[in-house]
């Protein structure tokens, strides 16, 4: 028994190692530079960065609100000022593609963000893009009315269920349901 637990104390350090060094040797190979094309063109289809496009002009707006109100008589120069320091950290913004693109190297292979790419340039990809957060919204708003119907249909077959078999000693399901779908 002893020796049984001590092969299968070896065996899973042993699995344990070379799930590590596995781990290890795929992190130090070198992304290719196809690989990452791949992946700047998988994320630019699906435009994985867009979100963040606001984020240098709504920081020069802040800091100019900032400056101004601690120093109105400053104005023109803190808006100057401002505008061409955001300008010049405007470049930086391709830092973050990079970083993106590296990080979607890493976790997809060159095959796959191709394939991702291609579909998210496709007609049904772009509308899927368009149209997904409607659709996604229009799904949790039928799964919420199902939820409620199923609920309280549930509630109401238990109450009747109840009540045959205990007759009027039956507590009644009522109240206890989730709230009452709407009825359409």
């Amino acid at each position: 028994m002893i020796l049984t637990n001590r092969l299968r104390g070896f065996s899973v350090m042993v699995a344990a190692s070379a799930f590590a060094l596995t781990a290890f040797s795929a992190q130090a190979q070198e992304i290719g530079a196809s690989h990452l094309k791949a992946a700047h063109d998988a994320i630019a289809a699906i435009h994985a960065t867009d979100s963040f496009d606001g984020i240098l002009p709504q920081a020069a707006a802040a800091l100019k609100q900032q400056l101004i109100q601690q120093n109105p008589d400053m104005q023109e120069l803190i808006t100057q000022t401002v505008d061409e320091n955001t300008l010049a950290l405007a470049s930086r913004r391709a830092d973050l593609e990079k970083e993106s693109a590296l990080a979607y190297a890493k976790a997809f292979s060159e095959k796959d963000l191709t394939e991702i790419a291609a579909f998210y340039s496709s007609e049904a990809g772009k509308k899927l893009i368009e149209n997904g957060p409607i659709a996604t919204r229009e799904l949790v708003k039928a799964a919420d009315i199902w939820q409620n119907g199923i609920a309280r249909d549930l509630a109401e077959q238990v109450g009747e269920k109840l009540k045959a078999v205990a007759g009027t000693k039956a507590p009644a399901a009522e109240g206890a349901a989730a709230p009452e779908a709407p009825k359409n």
